[in-house]
C-alpha cells in the first residue's frame, strides 16, 4: 500500500527527513512514533503529497508520487483520508453538512450525500448530534465527525496527525476504539502520527520510531517495546538498573505463559537460586505481554538459558556496561 524508500526532505537547509525507508501493506495500523520535532507529521504530509521530497521514492497504492501530475494526485487524494489533531471543522457548517463537504466537492447527487451521511454518522456513534454545531459538540464528538468527514470518499487509507493528542484518556480510548472499528470492519490501512507510546500500544500492530528525522527502529510493537536496544531505550526513557555481580538474564513471556509459571518452573525443576531484578507487563492490543530479568550466579547460566529454550522462550544475557 505504502512504500517509501531513502526518502529525504530539508527545510531552508535544515534536514527534515533522513533516508526514511518505511512499507505498511494493506490492513495494517502502523504508528510513526517520536518526540516533537522528530519529523512525523512531515513524512505524514509526503504520503499525500502536501509535502513534496528532495529524494527517493514515495509511492502510494502503486503510483510513484513524483510521477503524477497535479490531476492525478488530485484524484489519488480521493482514496486517502485524513484526521488532525484539531479537527479542523468547519465551525458555520453543523454535522452534516461538515461530513458531506468532500462529497459536494466531488459533486455527488444529494441523494447519494444523504445516504452516506446517514450512514457515516450511524458508524461513528454521532446520530443524535447530526443537525449539532461544532461549538455545541464535545472534543471527542468532533473528532468523531473529523474521521466521518475522512471516511466520506471511501479512502483506502487513513492517515492520523495526533488525532488524540488533544483528547483526555478516556475519550482516547473510545476513539482509537472507532479507529481500530474501521480497521477490522472496512479493511482500511491507518498510519497514525503520535507522541503518545500508549496509543501505539492500543491499537497499532506495526510501529516506526523516529529521532531527528530519521527512523531508530521499525516492526512489530512487542518487538520494540518489549525488546528496545540502547538507542530505543534511550527514546522511550526507559533505563534497566540491574546488578553489576552475577549475570543478569531477560525473559520475555508471550500472552500462553504467566510470569509466575516460568519463574515457578526455573525454581523448582533446576533447584537454583536468583534474584527478580526488574520487569514490566505491557498491553499491547489485546494482548498482555511483559518481560523481567533475574540475577542469578555466573554457573547457572547454562542451565536456565537450556531450560528456557527447552520451553521456547525468548532470552537474553544482558551485559554490564563499562
Amino acid at each position: 500500500m505504502i512504500k517509501l524508500v531513502d526518502v529525504n526532505k530539508s527545510f531552508s537547509g535544515n534536514q527534515v527527513l533522513k533516508d526514511i525507508n518505511l512499507h505498511v501493506k494493506k490492513g495494517d495500523i502502523v504508528g510513526i512514533v517520536g518526540h516533537s520535532g522528530a519529523g512525523k507529521s512531515t513524512l505524514l504530509r509526503c504520503l499525500n503529497a502536501l509535502e513534496t521530497y528532495d529524494s527517493g521514492s514515495v509511492t502510494i497504492m502503486g503510483n510513484e508520487l513524483k510521477e503524477l501530475s497535479e490531476k492525478e494526485v488530485k484524484t489519488m487524494r480521493k482514496r486517502l483520508g485524513m484526521i488532525f489533531q484539531n479537527f479542523n471543522l468547519l465551525n458555520r457548517k453543523n454535522v452534516f453538512d461538515n461530513i458531506a463537504l468532500p462529497l459536494e466537492v466531488w459533486n455527488f447527487d444529494k441523494a447519494y450525500i444523504e445516504k452516506k451521511v446517514t450512514n457515516l454518522v450511524k458508524l461513528v456513534g454521532l446520530e443524535d448530534k447530526i443537525h449539532s454545531m461544532p461549538k455545541d459538540l464535545s472534543g471527542g464528538q468532533k473528532q468523531r465527525v473529523g474521521i466521518a468527514r475522512a471516511l466520506a470518499l471511501d479512502p483506502e487509507i487513513l492517515l492520523c496527525d495526533e488525532a488524540t493528542s488533544a483528547l483526555d484518556p478516556n475519550t482516547t480510548k473510545s476513539i482509537l476504539e472507532l479507529i481500530k472499528k474501521i480497521n477490522e470492519e472496512l479493511n482500511i490501512t491507518v498510519v497514525l502520527v503520535t507522541h503518545q507510546m500508549e496509543v501505539v500500544k492500543e491499537i497499532c500492530n506495526r510501529v516506526a520510531l523516529m529521532e531527528k528525522g530519521e527512523i531508530k527502529g521499525e516492526g512489530t510493537v512487542e518487538e520494540l517495546f518489549l525488546k528496545p536496544d540502547k538507542d530505543l531505550q534511550k527514546l522511550l526513557g526507559e533505563n534497566e538498573v540491574l546488578p553489576e555481580s552475577g549475570v543478569n538474564i531477560k525473559i520475555f513471556f508471550p500472552k500462553e505463559y504467566s510470569q509466575q509459571c516460568i519463574i515457578t518452573s526455573i525454581a523448582r525443576e533446576l533447584d537454583i537460586d536468583f534474584s527478580i531484578v526488574w520487569g514490566k507487563l505491557e498491553k499491547f492490543r489485546d494482548n498482555v505481554l511483559g518481560s523481567l530479568v533475574i540475577n542469578t550466579n555466573e554457573q547457572y547460566k547454562e542451565n536456565i538459558c537450556k531450560f528456557l529454550d527447552s520451553k521456547s522462550i525468548i532470552w537474553e544475557v544482558i551485559e554490564n556496561d563499562d
